[in-house]
Formats: C-alpha cells, structure tokens, sequence
C-alpha cells in the first residue's frame, strides 16, 4: 500500500503563456495599489486640520498612510 498518491498528474514547468499571465496579473495589482494610493493621499488631503485630529492623524502623517500599501 502506498503512503500517498502518485497518480496526480507531475507538476509541468512554466511555460512563456504562464509567465505572461504572472506578468500581467502582477501588472494589474500594482497599478491596483498604486491607484488605492492616489485615492487615499487625495481624499486625505481635503480633510481639513481638525478633522484629521478627529481620526488622529497630521497634515504629515498623509503620505505615509496613502502610501503604507503601496
């Protein structure tokens, strides 16, 4: 009796298609994050400065958590 199955089929290497689509995938998820960045630094920055204090943040603290992600 065997301790695993083998009948799987055996793990292939990744062709150029397979690689374009990792490419691309991870194309996407940057420009993704990049864009979450831009909407959080953008919407932070019309706060006013009270505001900001009200969720305990500075005018400072705006690139660092925009940008936090990305």
């Amino acid at each position: 009796m065997a301790l695993f199955d083998d009948t799987r089929l055996q793990s292939r290497p990744a062709t150029v298609v397979d690689r374009a689509y990792a490419a691309l995938t991870n194309t996407i998820a940057t420009l993704a994050a990049w864009n979450d960045a831009r909407r959080t630094h953008n919407t932070l920055s019309q706060l006013s400065a009270h505001e900001l204090e009200d969720i305990g943040l500075h005018r400072g603290d705006i690139d660092r958590i925009a940008h936090r992600t990305f």
